[in-house]
């Protein structure tokens, strides 16, 4: 029997959208989490014992990048993706960072967390929708991970602040400016930018932090709706079982 779960959340004026329960079942979690047409899958997978003979984490974050996503077929010889591209490099360490403090210390076990893109909408970004969607992935998991990671982008255009803009609205903006963190704390900072104030950056980091605490409350929901639901579900299969 399988349940699909869905749960939304508000961030600037787009809905994004997370759904569990059709796809990477057998992933220790496993998320697609949308906004406007562009479709995101999320898969987190830990291994159950420790990795010998290392001192360090081993957390792995990919990107797999996939035209069939923009409508577009590889035109090599081969017909197969590429390697990754430097976005695509960058994008794994953007969602890297915020999540690698937040794994107990002294965590020795191999964890993977891999990004598909299923769909591309040219006019809304990855990278903070791939924060949310691991951050989502890993918390709904049996992977021990200290609590769930909101990001959102901010821009600048016409004096005034947009939260989580278009790559339309983008275009005219001053700012570009990408924080991602807990409910209490910033975890990273990226940004570039124009010439703008000192007080104006400030402001831009207040309105980041009053943006994004609404997405770990969000996922936090989600993940205690889908642990009920783990409780529940040898109940109910054995229910229709019994009923067939």
């Amino acid at each position: 029997m399988i349940q699909k779960h869905r749960f939304s959340a508000r961030l600037g004026n787009h809905e994004i959208a997370i759904e569990t329960g059709t796809l990477a079942q057998q992933a220790g979690g496993a998320v697609t989490i949308h906004i406007g047409d562009t479709v995101l899958l999320a898969t987190a997978t830990g291994s159950k014992t420790v990795r010998a003979g290392i001192d360090f984490f081993p957390l792995t974050v990919d990107f797999e990048e996939r035209l069939y996503a923009a409508g577009k077929i590889p035109g090599s010889f081969f017909r197969r993706e590429g390697r990754p591209s430097e976005s695509a490099i960058l994008l794994c360490r953007l969602v890297d960072r915020p999540l690698r403090p937040l794994f107990p210390k002294g965590c020795r076990n191999e964890v993977q967390v891999i990004l598909t893109a299923l769909s591309a909408d040219p006019d809304h970004y990855l990278d903070t929708l791939a924060i949310i969607g691991a951050s989502a992935a890993l918390m709904i998991s049996d992977i021990p991970f200290g609590e769930p990671v909101g990001a959102v982008r901010i821009g600048y255009a016409d004096g005034a602040f947009i939260v989580n803009p278009t790559a339309t609205e983008m275009a005219n903006s001053t700012l570009d400016l990408r924080v991602a963190g807990t409910k209490d704390a910033i975890l990273m900072v990226e940004a570039g930018a124009d010439e703008i104030p000192e007080d104006t950056m400030v402001e831009a980091l207040r309105l980041a932090l009053r943006s994004r605490k609404a997405t770990p409350d969000d996922i936090v929901r989600f993940a205690k709706a889908l642990r009920i639901w783990s409780v529940l579900r040898p109940y109910l299969e054995s229910v229709v079982a019994d009923d067939t």
